[in-house]
């Protein structure tokens, strides 16, 4: 799969089969991507934490509440990315610049996690809704819980949906 193709055919999963494991040479591939990713100044300002089995389901758990991603529950792993403290050079350009370069780290993190998630023929989705001190609990981690990624194989049947974008003039602007 080309990189369109892979945009075209990702898509949040919300339906896990969840008697299918993924692959440990899928999830390495997953990870070795996620590594690859471009960060300010090379920081890498994140934790991957990768739960399997009982931790996944607590996880799973822990992004449920008030009746929220109840699908998590199938997904067989949950990739919990927490925030890490910046590299110096790049804590002294987000207090100069006023910008939070952990939280663009961590949304590039995710892109590269779940476009080879779906190269890799798995489902993903990006959770923000969960409960923080739960999950820094279950995985014993000291950063803030940004995101939790979904992983697994989409049921059988489960139809890639129509994508609803707005139009490009609503989302690009040309200036010379």
């Amino acid at each position: 799969m080309n990189f369109t193709e892979i945009a075209e055919n990702r898509q949040s999963c919300r339906s896990y089969d969840p008697a299918r494991e993924v692959e440990k040479e899928k999830l390495d591939k997953i990870l070795h991507s996620a590594i690859l990713s471009p960060s300010a100044c090379n920081g890498q300002p994140y934790r991957i934490t990768v739960c399997k089995g009982e931790s996944a389901s607590r996880v799973a758990a822990a992004v449920q509440g008030m009746g929220m991603n109840k699908f998590a529950a199938d997904a067989p792993l949950m990739l919990v990315i927490s925030e890490m403290p910046y590299v110096a050079t790049v804590a002294l350009g987000a207090k100069l610049k006023k910008n939070d370069y952990r939280s663009i780290d961590i949304g590039i993190l995710a892109a590269y996690i779940t476009a080879e998630a779906t190269a890799q023929g798995l489902g993903s989705c990006i959770l923000g809704w969960l409960d923080d001190e739960k999950i820094r609990r279950i995985c014993a981690v000291d950063g803030t819980v940004r995101l939790v990624i979904t992983l697994g194989y989409a049921r059988e049947g489960d139809k890639l949906r129509d994508k609803k974008r707005k139009d490009s003039s609503q989302l690009i602007n040309t200036v010379e």
